[in-house]
């Protein structure tokens, strides 16, 4: 039989071809989280966490109650941290960063050899004049000699789930701050509806005295009164919107249950006394934009695999086989025993498939990267552009409706009511100016909150995060257009 040094040296020698990569900063349960927790932190200056077990889950539950718990009325900057904290759907990308973690885990393992043991004997089973014992050990060479090219790409790979764990951070974020002014902003419009709810009421109660005393035809009666039931309809969709915006905003948050009785400000923020200049911002968000980086890498990956192909186009199995055989036999009523090594090599010939389909491909795949990287680094750019033109317009719109389109309004109406008692002016022209007051006003909340959503979506314009942007701001123009309609 074979000896026990012999046996060891022919297990050991197929893993002596390659050398020794360890897996160590891919093993950690948190393993590349802390680096996407720094990133985010840098940006929002909110916690995130991953949870990954019972300890963490209800050690988060406990904060998200505490956070709660300590606003009676919820802000902002409460509200992202919440999300942050309870989001599942984030929850999810942090588990895609532990896959593609144990991927490059599995990359620095050496691949598993194949044994295989057999007998062989001729003669009787009281008397076997001959048998042979070989043992066979496979591996494959060229996964060994590649070993090195396939752990830079997974690498590459890992790094880029962190970066991409990074940009959905961020993006939850973004979706929160925007989801909690549109609550806010809804539920000031309601507040708005109800005022004007009662002015409304007062005009149409004084409609109904003046045709009393025949000073107001039923036609004029009746338009007044199908004012109020107009308003009123007006108002109970934006109450509506309110309770759907704030559910929006729950659902980032996680939260369920009596969690549910968080309330939202009434209004939103005032203006800023000035807006923030960002001259350079196209240099800023190609130098910070996370989802520009994960695009860098994926061309980086792609190069890694391409020069893997390019370097295994030929050969695309290549084994070698190490093992021993021992035979005994009887001669003349002795026994003999013979052990030899045995070394095979196994490959397979290209003669039907040389590679050029696979390096076509490669080549394929690097280019549509290369071409996504440039089409991002354009598209980051006008993103970035776009985001502070909005900004800055915005801004000077929601100002010019509050400098000027509401006092104007307002003092006309006061005006219109100086007028009125007066008699110079008759009742007709007080309640148009009302009117007109009223939309004014719906116009500058609409107008404000357009700007706290323009910057909202200047920090996702510079460091990622930002998808849905063009969406929210379609529906933003959408509602304003529909709020605009209101009181004529």
């Amino acid at each position: 039989m074979i000896g026990l040094r012999k046996l060891v040296t022919a297990l050991a020698f197929p893993l002596i071809l390659s050398g020794c990569v360890t897996g160590t900063e891919y093993a950690g349960r948190q393993a590349g989280f802390a680096s996407v927790a720094e990133k985010t932190a840098i940006v929002t200056a909110k916690q995130t966490v991953w949870i990954q077990n019972q300890n963490q889950a209800r050690a988060t539950a406990a904060q998200v109650r505490s956070l709660l718990a300590g606003k009676k009325i919820l802000d902002v900057e409460t509200a992202v941290q919440i999300a942050l904290l309870n989001n599942k759907g984030l929850q999810a990308a942090y588990a895609d960063l532990g896959d593609s973690a144990a991927d490059a885990w599995q990359s620095t393992m050496f691949i598993n050899p194949t044994v295989s043991v057999g007998t062989t004997g001729i003669g009787t089973p009281e008397l076997k004049a001959f048998k042979t014992i070989e043992g066979m050990i496979t591996t494959n060479i060229l996964a060994l000699a590649t070993r090195n090219s396939d752990i830079a790409i997974a690498d590459a790979r890992f790094r880029q789930a962190q970066l991409t764990a990074a940009v959905r951070t961020l993006q939850v974020a973004a979706e929160t701050r925007r989801a909690w002014i549109g609550a806010v902003a809804a539920w000031e419009s309601v507040g708005q509806f109800q005022r004007a709810q009662t002015a409304a009421d007062a005009a149409s109660e004084l409609a109904e005295k003046l045709g009393e005393t025949g000073a107001m035809t039923k036609g004029a009666q009746a338009r007044e009164h199908v004012f109020v039931a107009e308003l009123a309809g007006e108002a109970a969709k934006a109450r509506l919107a309110a309770r759907l915006a704030k559910e929006e905003l729950t659902r980032l948050m996680g939260l369920w249950g009596t969690d549910l009785d968080y309330r939202v400000p009434n209004s939103l923020p005032p203006l800023p006394r000035a807006v923030v200049r960002r001259d350079a911002i196209e240099a800023e968000a190609l130098r910070n934009r996370i989802d520009l980086q994960v695009a860098r890498l994926e061309l980086e990956a792609t190069a890694k695999s391409y020069g893997l192909t390019q370097a295994t186009r030929y050969v695309t199995d290549l084994e070698i086989l190490t093992g021993f055989e021992t035979e005994r036999e009887i001669e003349d009523d002795e026994k003999k025993t013979r052990t030899t090594g045995q070394v095979e090599l196994e490959f397979a010939i290209p003669i039907f498939d040389t590679g050029k389909a696979r390096m076509r491909k490669a080549e394929v795949a690097y280019m549509r990267a290369a071409n996504q990287l440039a089409e991002k680094a354009v598209n980051v750019r006008s993103e970035a552009r776009a985001a502070y033109e909005a900004y800055r317009s915005n801004y000077d719109i929601a100002r010019h409706y509050r400098n000027n389109v509401v006092p104007l309004r307002t003092k006309v109406e006061e005006e219109s009511l100086l007028s009125y008692n007066g008699m110079i002016t008759n009742t007709f022209e007080l309640l148009a100016d009302t009117r007109d007051k009223i939309n004014a006003i719906l116009l500058s909340v609409n107008a404000k909150r357009d700007f706290w959503l323009a910057e909202a979506n200047l920090a996702p314009a510079i460091y990622g995060g930002g998808e849905g942007t063009l969406s929210a701001g379609t529906e933003v123009a959408a509602a304003s257009e529909s709020n605009g309609d209101t009181g004529h």
